[in-house]
């Protein structure tokens, strides 16, 4: 990679530039704010702060014959991505990229309770997170077969690391769910997704599809109290379905309505990536340590 052009260089963005930087590739980095621009100009990046949210904007220097790194999230609302469908829009009116590499969600799966999900498994999303997801997937898909550029899909589990940890919800004895009707949860370490990126970058090909996680499912409850533990708190009270539905955030329960068992297999081997968190426990410590 001697060219990158990372799409908001945010939690895991940043990461992935600090990591191209040291093998000397020239990075260019979008972002939504002014003030985050300049923080990254002082930092020696290339960089740009613009809005996918309204077309046009503002030309996107670096990204003729880069790798680009897209991890701008959806918009709130609706079915359709429309940050994705600007950017490929946009992208279709200069010089392409050599490839790009979109960071899904596994939430473009249906909700499967102890199945094992793989690449080949039905992307038929249930939640309107997930339909956003694949409706990018299928603009970058479009874009990628009319352009002749690489497209590597990642469709990545939940994330955690430094900063990224339900610290308030568990220092606030906040609720979960009961343990028995929780479901299998999947995740990855903030620092192995980075990693993971690099590989993908250098030994993806066109078209491929990459299910991201540490491997090891665990339920969304266990997820509360590992942190609890590791923060040596008491655990959070647990509550049933029924009373749940009373008292927690209709986000929360989506996540807990999304159980998978989660396929790592072709990422490990194809990629040969080795993680540095190979289960939440060890992860969770080591954020929280650094927190």
């Amino acid at each position: 990679m001697e060219k990158v052009f990372i799409a908001g260089c945010g939690y895991i963005g940043i990461r992935v530039a600090r990591r191209c930087r040291q093998l000397g590739a020239e990075v260019s980095c979008m972002v939504r704010s002014a003030e985050h621009s300049a923080d990254l100009d002082k930092a020696g990046f290339k960089s740009m702060a613009c809005t996918l949210d309204t077309l046009p904007f503002n030309p996107m220097e670096g990204v003729a014959g880069s790798t680009v790194f897209y991890f701008v999230p959806p918009p709130g609302g609706g079915i359709v991505d429309t940050r994705a469908r600007n950017f490929c829009s946009h992208l279709s009116r200069q010089a392409a990229p050599e490839k790009i590499v979109y960071v899904s969600a596994t939430s473009v799966y249906a909700p499967a309770a102890g199945t094992v999900v793989t690449e080949e498994s039905p992307a038929i999303p249930k939640s309107v997170r997930g339909q956003r997801r694949l409706d990018a997937e299928r603009t970058f898909a479009a874009y990628a077969e009319a352009s002749g550029v690489k497209l590597v899909i990642l469709r990545v589990s939940g994330i955690y690391g430094p900063g990224r940890l339900p610290l308030t919800h568990v220092l606030q004895r906040l609720p979960v769910l009961l343990e028995a009707e929780a479901g299998l949860s999947n995740r990855i370490h903030a620092d192995d997704l980075a990693n993971i990126c690099m590989a993908v970058a250098e030994k993806g090909e066109a078209g491929e599809i990459f299910n991201i996680s540490d491997g090891r499912p665990r339920s969304l409850t266990a997820y509360f109290n590992a942190v609890a533990d590791a923060l040596s708190q008491p655990r959070p009270p647990q509550i049933t379905f029924q009373q749940a539905q009373q008292v927690m955030a209709p986000l929360m329960l989506s996540y807990y309505g999304e159980s998978h068992i989660i396929d790592n297999r072709r990422m490990l081997d194809r990629l040969g990536v080795s993680l540095l968190y190979p289960d939440m426990e060890s992860g969770i410590r080591a954020s929280v340590e650094v927190n």
